[in-house]
């Protein structure tokens, strides 16, 4: 085990995601587990400030002329302190929790994402996170005021040309050495880095800098020990040798770009932490990645699939082909279904991730969280693509989904490239992290005193091997019985009881198919990353499920929640449970693994997919204002305005809405021919005269077909 790999293992925490790994979870904890609630202060943040600012944004000016936010916009996000979320109230930040800041961050990227891009990450990974939990006193009473007042601008120079998602692979030195600052010779560090795609670079004005830490001649102390590995510093973007390079252009327009130095002689006071935290900048980092990855990324995937689910809905309404709603098609229907699923899903799980996060930060249950989070997004933008069509293709201030389409990239690549985040994290820190004895047995197999190590690890071995019988057996069980009599939450009602116990019946073939996979293969499942993925993919697609069931039982029961909920808990027990199968498919000793699922699944599969029925009940629903869609709505910026991109569709729809039958009425009379006239004013009184519609509503139709044409209409330019 590399250096790298022990601090990544070591760092950070587990939660219920421990629990499925187990075989057996403990549902009397998941019973008890509350989802989060905004504070007064959180809640009258989000209505206010956040809502102002909102209401300030205009994306494709942003995108198309600025290439940048407007003055006015940055001037906001300072005084009203959104880079200090955060950051402790006693340096004048605000202290918000997980859940809020995924909260806030969702409702300004449902309106821009360049400015939810921008406030996202001085608060996520960069030098605010790392200065509250690693930084001396002096170092938090020096940056973090400026940094939760916005007098200072942060980024975090982690990723280069040589090192993307494996970040410890950096090349990036700093020596120790003596030399001169404000006139003294003091002890420090000789910086030579390259770094890029780093997000605000082109405007901090200080820059937190990932490096390799040498200490060639002993002057930290330790004259044997020459290599520290990765450290982090806090240097001023105006400090001597620092170079900030031009802007990159990610598609999007916020500032990113990238950073050089040379030999660039900091103090060794500038290592966040101090002298005493040299060489444990990996530590550091992989615990302070969790903010990215399980509140930043997953907020802007939420908020771009309730938006995807509301005005996608909402168009497929308004838009007609063949005399019909275009929504009305079983094959729209097939990928609108899919679309509010996954906006459901997508809040389900961004609810329960920042509980998670209330508690620590669990690595795993946000690599899970920062993947499927973000390829939901990437569904549900690519199915919004199809639906809407050449009017979603056509650039300008009406398309209301190209932002979402050009965001999908950079959200599926930072904070760990999501075919790394999928093949190495997912499982790989899962598997040492949730097992109950694995983590524990490697690291007593590490011990220099060997008897001492060895009797310890008989006693693991024999426990862990009981563990691996008892899963097995109880896989058995459970497959004879299909999850049936096993125990479910003490609140469980019957929508929920058999998902649980399907939950369970795969999460007993997980630990099982677990054990297997790590006994043949050993350290070398790591490298065979199409098997580990595949029960990565087993275990977050069960604590998706576990999300989706903790989401519905939090509402009142309809008939439209638990429709999205069986959908949703339909797809993900399905993929988990193909995944297992495919899993044993490919296994070395397939004829062992084959005999684990047949025990898991005697009678074949235990699921299929959502069938024809609740893909058109969803599809029907999508087009509705139903509960769900109002709920979903409480978590975006709603628009009304009939000129703005999003608001012109969402006005259009609510117009057609307050027509009632009176549209649906008079449209099908016209499409039977019974109607006269060569114009829309003159139809509608054609309707009147018949009986059709009443002449007060005349207006009222007239008026509505007009913002139906104008909603159907592309932008065209003199130029481009």
């Amino acid at each position: 085990m590399s250096v790298t790999e022990r601090e990544a293992l070591e760092s950070g925490t587990t939660w219920w995601e421990k629990e499925l790994f187990s075989g057996r979870p403990d549902w009397s904890q998941f019973a008890q587990i509350e989802l989060p609630q905004l504070t007064a202060e959180e809640q009258s943040f989000l209505d206010n400030e956040v809502s102002q600012l909102c209401a300030m944004l205009d994306e494709w000016d942003i995108r198309s002329k600025r290439k940048d936010l407007p003055p006015e916009v940055w001037q906001f996000l300072k005084e009203k302190n959104f880079f200090g979320l955060i950051i402790p109230k006693e340096f004048g930040g605000r202290d918000f929790s997980p859940y809020a800041q995924s909260r806030i961050m969702s409702k300004i990227a449902s309106r821009s994402e360049t400015a939810a891009v921008t406030a996202m990450v001085p608060n996520s990974l960069g030098p605010g996170e790392l200065l509250v939990k690693y930084g001396t006193e002096e170092q938090k009473h020096r940056w973090l005021p400026g940094l939760a007042n916005g007098t200072e601008i942060p980024c975090f120079g982690l990723t280069g040309p040589e090192a993307g998602s494996d970040a410890g692979s950096i090349p990036d030195l700093g020596i120790v050495c003596k030399g001169q600052y404000q006139g003294q010779e003091v002890l420090g560090l000789s910086m030579t880095f390259s770094k890029r795609w780093i997000t605000l670079a082109p405007v901090a004005t200080v820059v937190g800098l990932a490096f390799k830490l040498h200490d060639p001649d002993g002057l930290l102390g330790d004259p044997n020990k020459k290599d520290y590995g990765i450290t982090c510093a806090l240097i001023p973007a105006n400090h001597p040798g620092i170079e900030i390079g031009q802007r990159h252009n990610p598609g999007s327009p916020f500032m990113n770009g990238p950073i050089f130095g040379t030999e660039v002689f900091i103090p060794i006071d500038w290592i966040i932490g101090g002298p005493a935290m040299a060489g444990r900048g990996w530590r550091m980092l992989i615990e302070c990645l969790g903010a990215g990855r399980g509140v930043s990324l997953p907020a802007l995937s939420t908020a771009c699939g309730e938006m995807n689910y509301r005005l996608v809905g909402a168009y497929a309404r308004v838009r007609r082909q063949f005399n019909m709603e275009v929504g009305k098609f079983e094959g729209v229907q097939e990928a609108t279904a899919s679309i509010a699923a996954n906006g459901y899903a997508l809040e389900a799980m961004r609810q329960l991730v920042t509980k998670g996060l209330d508690s620590g930060a669990p690595a795993v249950m946000t690599a899970m969280a920062k993947y499927h989070a973000t390829e939901m997004m990437r569904e549900s933008v690519e199915h919004s693509m199809d639906i809407v069509g050449g009017r979603a293709i056509q650039q300008g201030p009406r398309n209301f989904l190209v932002a979402a389409y050009h965001s999908v990239p950079v959200a599926i690549t930072v904070e760990g490239a999501n075919i790394l985040t999928r093949s190495l994290m997912i499982f790989g820190q899962g598997a040492m992290r949730c097992h109950p004895y694995l983590f524990e047995e490697m690291q007593v197999l590490q011990m220099e005193d060997k008897p001492q190590a060895l009797k310890a690890f008989d006693k693991l071995f024999t426990a862990h091997l009981g563990h691996v019988f008892n899963n097995m057996l109880r896989t058995k069980l459970l497959g004879f019985l299909g999850g049936r009599f096993s125990s479910v939450p003490a609140n469980a009602d019957d929508f929920s009881k058999r998902w649980y116990q399907r939950i369970n019946l795969l999460s007993a073939a997980l630990a099982s198919m677990s054990d297997v996979a790590l006994g043949v293969l050993g350290g070398n499942l790591k490298r065979r990353e199409l098997l580990s993925a595949r029960l990565g993919d087993v275990h977050s697609q069960l604590f998706i499920a576990c999300a989706i069931l903790k989401f519905h039982s939090a509402h009142t029961r309809t008939r439209a929640e638990d429709a999205h909920a069986e959908y949703a808990l339909t797809k993900s027990i399905y993929k988990a449970q193909e995944a297992l199968r495919d899993f044993a498919e490919n296994f070395p000793l397939r004829r062992l693994a084959k005999i684990l699922v047949w025990l898991a699944m005697p009678c074949g599969k235990i699921l299929y997919k959502p069938n024809d029925n609740l893909i058109r009940e969803l599809g029907d629903l999508i087009l509705e204002d139903n509960p769900v869609r109002q709920q979903l709505g409480n978590y975006v910026y709603v628009n009304h305005d009939p000129q703005d991109s999003a608001g012109r569709v969402e006005s259009t729809y609510q117009m057609l809405l307050s027509l009632g039958p009176v549209w649906q009425n008079f449209i099908k009379a016209k499409n039977a021919g019974k109607l006269s006239g060569n114009s829309i004013e003159q139809q509608a009184q054609d309707a009147a005269n018949k009986n059709i519609i009443q002449p007060q509503d005349i207006a009222r139709v007239v008026e509505y077909d007009k913002r139906r044409y104008d909603c159907l209409l592309t932008d065209a330019f003199d130029q481009i």
